[in-house]
């Protein structure tokens, strides 16, 4: 597939590319796991391999609109809300769900991608980027996020690794 269109997330660099075959179209920042990669359920990793675009959540939504189990939940993050919920993992205005494509490393089983939760999301701008912060998801920030979800389908091919 020549001109396909995949997104490549190098977790050694902390960075995800939006790839048209051999074209770079578009480079962000990101943060994976800061417990590393791995694929077991409850491990809070980021999973390595081929994943696809399960679902695209959130179209037209407000930018730093709350999730909850990719449900609304009808906030707009702040700071504030942040400081009267500080247990909170905050999913922001995109999601990306992403199912895993290799059987037995990250699809069925206790490895599936899927059944995780595995994310890509859009998380508070002030986060760290380019270092791992997150519970096993990809972060970004929210304008990347808008941006990236206008130029993808579900269905769009996603590869997860670490460069050398």
């Amino acid at each position: 597939m020549q001109n396909e269109t995949v997104i490549d997330i190098d977790v050694n660099k902390q960075q995800l590319k939006l790839l048209q075959g051999d074209k770079v179209i578009a480079l962000y920042p990101v943060s994976t796991a800061k417990n590393g990669i791995g694929q077991k359920n409850g491990s809070e990793c980021t999973p390595v391999g081929w994943h696809t675009i399960r679902a695209k959540i959130g179209h037209n939504v407000k930018e730093n609109t709350v999730f909850v189990g990719r449900r609304v939940t009808g906030e707009i993050f702040s700071e504030t809300l942040r400081q009267n919920n500080p247990e909170r993992d905050w999913i922001l205005t995109r999601i990306f769900w992403l199912s895993g494509l290799e059987q037995g490393k990250n699809r069925g089983g206790d490895v599936d991608t899927m059944r995780r939760y595995i994310y890509i999301h859009g998380c508070p701008d002030n986060d760290s980027f380019s270092t791992p912060s997150s519970h096993g998801c990809v972060k970004m920030r929210n304008k990347d996020i808008i941006e990236l979800f206008e130029n993808v389908d579900p269905g769009t091919r996603v590869l997860i690794h670490k460069s050398k």
